[in-house]
């Protein structure tokens, strides 16, 4: 195909930016879960947009911050190794947020891929008069010159196309990286974990999140659907109660809702089975950590 091109692009900022959100917009399904709970996203996943002209592998990671646990330390590990990787790293900043310390941070963090062409998102457009995302744009440009430059909104779908044709104007010529029919290449038991997780950061308070995972014990198919067992960990026995909540009410919305939203991604009714396990102090246990995942 002539003048095709792929390659790999990671969206950059502080945590709840709009990362997941616009990776989500981009591939035109939900593919990372979103919270307004900072460091919602864990892995690096990766979601597939396809165009006549080209494909953008995104790969959706963790907000880069100042660690306290040996979990932030790997998730920030994390970052650092997915951007020594894709070709496009896109630095995003809320158009309602003044650039702080963090952003400068990681403004300078990112030249630890000097191969990476680089690009400012200004997000969440939507929310502030254009004067402000104007003056937003000016304040990036001030940070170092950028390939590209642009304000997006992924809830009302403002400039999408533009920056998906931005990003393939700097990646390579390059054939398909992936399949036509393919938008992620995560399983469908971590999809189904993920979805699970987001539901149980609902309505949490600001400590809990950092604290909750979540593990696929077993998927069982039967004749009348799935049958999807799994444990909601956390570190103390204070926060099994808030998970769990007044005659297990809480535990019940949760199962709800994730089973809701895990029956968007499967071919068959769902039945959802939940546990809540208590492992102290994961967050700091290299070998708990290990067994989660991390």
């Amino acid at each position: 195909m002539t003048d095709f091109r792929a390659g790999f692009v990671t969206f950059v900022g502080r945590p709840n930016v709009g990362k997941s959100t616009l990776t989500n917009a981009l591939v035109g399904e939900k593919i990372a879960i979103t919270s307004s709970k900072p460091q919602t996203t864990r892995r690096a996943i990766r979601g597939v947009v396809h165009r006549e002209h080209g494909q953008l592998v995104i790969v959706d990671t963790p907000g880069v911050h100042r660690p306290r646990t040996l979990l932030g330390q790997r998730l920030n590990d994390l970052v650092e190794t997915t951007l020594a990787e894709v070709d496009v790293i896109g630095f995003c900043v809320p158009a309602g947020d003044d650039i702080g310390p963090g952003d400068r941070f990681i403004n300078d963090w990112i030249e630890r891929a000097p191969k990476a062409k680089k690009i400012a998102i200004v997000t969440k457009c939507e929310t502030v008069p254009k004067p402000r995302v104007a003056e937003q744009l000016i304040a990036l440009q001030e940070l170092r010159d950028w390939d590209a430059l642009i304000p997006v909104s992924s809830v009302e779908s403002i400039n999408l196309e533009p920056l998906i044709d931005e990003i393939l104007q700097l990646m390579p010529e390059s054939e398909a990286l992936y399949p036509q029919d393919m938008v992620t290449e995560e399983r469908y038991a971590q999809r189904v974990s993920e979805l699970i997780r987001e539901a149980a950061l609902e309505g949490v308070h600001d400590e809990l999140p950092h604290s909750i995972a979540v593990v696929i014990d077993d998927i069982i198919d039967g004749e009348e659907g799935k049958d999807i067992y799994a444990d909601i960990v956390v570190e103390r026995d204070s926060q099994k109660g808030i998970i769990i909540g007044k005659g297990a009410s809480r535990l019940k919305n949760v199962r709800r809702f994730a089973a809701r939203q895990i029956s968007n991604i499967s071919d068959e009714p769902v039945t959802l089975h939940l546990h809540v396990k208590v492992a102290k102090d994961w967050q700091r246990d290299p070998k708990q950590l290990g067994r989660l995942g991390f």
